[in-house]
């Protein structure tokens, strides 16, 4: 993975990586340049089967209010303007699909297509200070980023027609109601909590681990009787691991199990 990004940053201890959308002055708002580092540091961690864990967030008091308007406003540059269409779509894809575990650690402004990846992560939660808005009508566009699709999953299809129809900023107290996020932390905690989250999903069996990501992306694309066919294979190879075999006597004996992975 290149370490030559100018607008993110990528770091990586253990099974979790963290990828930091970072343009400072610009509260982490996108641009082409963006998308296509975006891209490349999630294809690259897409394939990698030792990261268990995905941390998407912002670098500073944000974590993406969507595109840079003044930036599009003004016309931008060359591919500024018009992102190609797989650096543009396939984010959302590859946070929603990846083998790992993705989390939005969001914090201040989440709006546009930046609210739009928090809902392809598996799991968003939130700092007192985020505040949220789809944000699209109000820039006169449709909308970007798989918000459609995966927003009735997390709040139901009426309330996401709401939200879409008539963009208005919401708080974390709000988001967590409604459903959009499973914690709010204070501004304090925040950073405490995230961390105990990230370090209890690496502790994890890290073959069941990713093969319950996998289970649930396969039963968005097929009927139930397809799917419980698939799980139950699923469940009887690995049943038959050497990881299950060691948290079941972990789990009698009242101790840590101690994964390999095998």
């Amino acid at each position: 993975m290149s370490s030559n990004f100018e607008t993110i940053r990528v770091e990586r201890k253990g099974g979790v990586a963290s990828v930091i959308l970072s343009r400072p002055g610009k509260r982490n708002s996108i641009n082409a340049q963006l998308l296509s580092e975006l891209h490349q540091a999630l294809q690259a961690i897409a394939s990698d089967l030792e990261v268990r864990v995905l941390v998407l967030r912002g670098d500073g008091a944000d974590f993406c209010p969507g595109a840079d308007v003044k930036h599009y406003a003004s016309g931008g540059t060359g591919e500024g303007r018009t992102p190609t269409p797989i650096q543009q779509f396939d984010i959302a894809v590859l946070l929603h699909e990846m083998p790992a575990v993705t989390i939005a650690a969001i914090s201040g402004a989440c709006a546009g297509a930046g609210f739009g990846w928090a809902c392809a992560c598996d799991l968003r939660v939130a700092s007192e200070t985020a505040r949220f808005n789809t944000a699209f009508l109000d820039v006169g566009v449709a909308g970007d980023m798989g918000g459609p699709w995966t927003l009735p999953r997390l709040v139901g299809a009426a309330k996401a027609r709401e939200l879409y129809f008539l963009p208005g900023k919401f708080d974390a107290a709000e988001a967590l109601r409604i459903g959009l996020v499973s914690r709010v932390s204070s501004a304090t905690d925040f950073e405490v909590e995230l961390q105990a989250l990230v370090d209890r999903l690496d502790r994890a069996a890290p073959l069941a681990l990713s093969a319950m990501k996998a289970n649930f992306v396969a039963a968005e694309k097929m009927g139930f009787a397809q799917y419980v066919a698939l799980e139950s294979e699923k469940h009887t190879r690995l049943f038959r691991s050497n990881d299950t075999a060691e948290a079941f006597k972990a789990f009698v004996e009242k101790r840590a199990p101690v994964f390999k992975g095998s």
